[in-house]
Order: structure tokens, then C-alpha cells, then sequence
């Protein structure tokens, strides 16, 4: 007597298995999208050894970037100090890991913020439409014709920021593009069959926004983080150059910049070369990782 064949069981073969979901295989294919791009593999090298340079660094190349030491005031690089020293003496090598340390921290927190503020504003105004759509784009319309250097520039004259106050200083006016963003891709969400018919048999709004329109925005929110994260970065070297970011013994790249300037007219590179690359390769990489993923979650390039 013959066996009885499962669903999905080709003959002669054991017990059929179960197919992977879409999630995984959607998930599976973007990353292998992503592993093909050569510039955002890369860039993610790049922002991976940064991490790893301004964070484990310190550990392995001990500093005093607190007391000043002036018989080693403007060292030219040397074996003692592989990148010399700064004007108070302090290791610039060593400087740079800990003035990497506030950039990165800034700009990925404030990065997070701006998207999370961004992704609420935007995809409740796209749900609601109507005259609160209207309303709550309006603000960001507003926001959007002031330059955020500007208000940044205003409030640090106010007030001496420290890094929590960046953090939200940047988060604050730094999420009104990715809320334009969200509710475009709101709007089209929301029409969807599987959003009506959750409404149609009595769901939330909540429910219809947290269950299924930021889910199927979430490609849409990575590549607007990662964009966020490199123009947060270069707004707190922008406010740093100015003397206007964190105050010192602390620092990042950009007041290291700014300290740095006068420094190179004497000839002394090793005050503002190195900064100024961190801040280039920086954000090169993460715009590099922002649009390997773009191209990653593209639907229409898919094959």
C-alpha cells in the first residue's frame, strides 16, 4: 500500500519541511543585497573600527587628557607620541580617541532621537490626514525654513551644553526631515488591504499604527537613522568648531578642529589632519551604509 503523500512532499522524499517565511527570506535577500555593495560594506568596516578605536583605544593607549604638561607642549609625532602634541600638552593621539568617544556618542544618540521623534510626528499625521495632517505638517514646514546651525548657534550662546544637552538639542531639531519621510510612506500604508480590514472589524488606530504601519516602515526608518547619525555628527563638529560644543578638558573632533587652526598656519598638520579625516571618514560612512541599505530594501530592484 502506498504511502500518503504530504502537502509539499515530493515523492521518494522524507516528511516535507516547512517553507521559510517571507520576513526571512525578505530579510535574508537584503542582507545579501547589502553584502554586494562594496562601498557600504566598506563603510560599515570604517564605523566599525572607529568604534573600536575611540572606545577600546583608551584601554590599550593610556593618556592623561586632564592635567596639562608644558615641556611637551606642540610635540612634533614621535615614537613617545605617535600623532605629537597639543598646545597644553596633551597626547593627541590619545585626544582623538576621546574626542571620538563624544562625536560618535552625540551623533548616534542624537541620530536615534531625531529618528524616533520623526517616525511618531510622521506617522501619526499620515494616519490621521485631514486637517490634523495639515496642522502637524505645518509645523514641520516651519521648522524646516530655520537652519539648524542657526538655532543651535542661538541656544549654545544661551547656554554651555553639556553631552546630554546635545543629545537633545540635536534630537530636537533634527527630526522634521525623517517626519516628512514616515508619513509619505505612511500614506500608502494606510490604504493597504490588511490596515482597512483591521479596521474594518474594529482595531485601534494604535493598533493599526503600531501592529502594522511602523513595522512595514522599519526600511524606511534604518535608512533615515543612519542619514541622521552623519548630519548629527557634522552639526556637533560645526558647533565645536565655533567654541560654542562641549567645554574643556572635554572635547570632540570638531573643537579639536578649532584648536587645531590656528596650529597648521605654524606648520604643526598633526593638530587638524587627523580631526578632520575622523570627521570625513565618519560621515562618508554612515551615508555610504545609508544608501547600501536603501539599495538593500529597494523592492524594485529586486530580482
Amino acid at each position: 500500500m502506498s504511502a500518503v503523500l504530504q502537502p509539499g512532499q515530493v515523492p521518494g522524499t522524507g516528511p516535507a519541511t516547512e517553507a521559510p517565511t517571507a520576513g526571512v527570506t525578505g530579510t535574508r535577500l537584503a542582507v545579501r543585497r547589502f553584502a554586494r555593495n562594496r562601498l557600504a560594506v566598506a563603510g560599515l568596516a570604517v564605523v566599525v573600527l572607529f568604534l573600536l578605536f575611540c572606545f577600546v583605544g583608551p584601554h590599550l593607549y593610556v593618556t592623561d587628557q586632564t592635567h596639562t604638561e608644558l615641556s611637551r607642549v606642540n610635540l612634533p609625532p614621535s615614537a613617545a607620541h605617535l600623532l605629537g602634541t597639543d598646545a597644553v600638552g596633551h597626547d593627541e593621539l590619545g585626544r582623538l580617541m576621546y574626542g571620538g568617544q563624544v562625536s560618535l556618542l552625540v551623533g548616534l544618540a542624537a541620530g536615534v532621537l531625531a529618528t524616533v521623534i520623526g517616525t511618531l510626528w510622521g506617522s501619526v499625521a499620515g494616519y490621521a490626514g485631514g486637517w490634523i495632517d495639515a496642522a502637524m505638517m505645518r509645523v514641520v514646514d516651519a521648522g524646516i525654513a530655520i537652519p539648524a546651525l542657526f538655532v543651535l548657534l542661538v541656544i549654545s550662546a544661551i547656554t554651555t551644553p553639556g553631552v546630554p544637552g546635545l543629545v537633545l538639542i540635536l534630537g530636537l531639531v533634527s527630526w522634521l526631515v525623517p517626519s516628512r519621510l514616515i508619513r509619505a510612506e505612511t500614506l500608502t500604508l494606510k490604504n493597504r488591504d490588511y490596515v482597512l480590514t483591521l479596521r474594518a472589524i474594529g482595531g485601534t488606530h494604535t493598533r493599526a499604527i503600531t501592529r502594522h504601519v511602523l513595522p512595514n516602515s522599519v526600511s524606511t526608518i534604518v535608512v533615515a537613522a543612519t542619514f541622521q547619525v552623519a548630519d548629527a555628527i557634522l552639526l556637533v563638529a560645526y558647533v565645536s568648531y565655533l567654541g560654542l560644543g562641549v567645554q574643556p578638558p572635554a572635547t570632540d573632533w570638531g573643537g579639536m578642529l578649532s584648536a587645531g587652526l590656528t596650529a597648521a598656519y605654524s606648520g604643526r598638520w598633526w593638530l587638524i589632519l587627523p580631526p578632520g579625516l575622523a570627521v570625513i571618514l565618519v560621515v562618508c560612512a554612515f551615508n555610504a551604509i545609508g544608501d547600501g541599505l536603501r539599495d538593500a530594501f529597494d523592492v524594485r530592484g529586486r530580482g
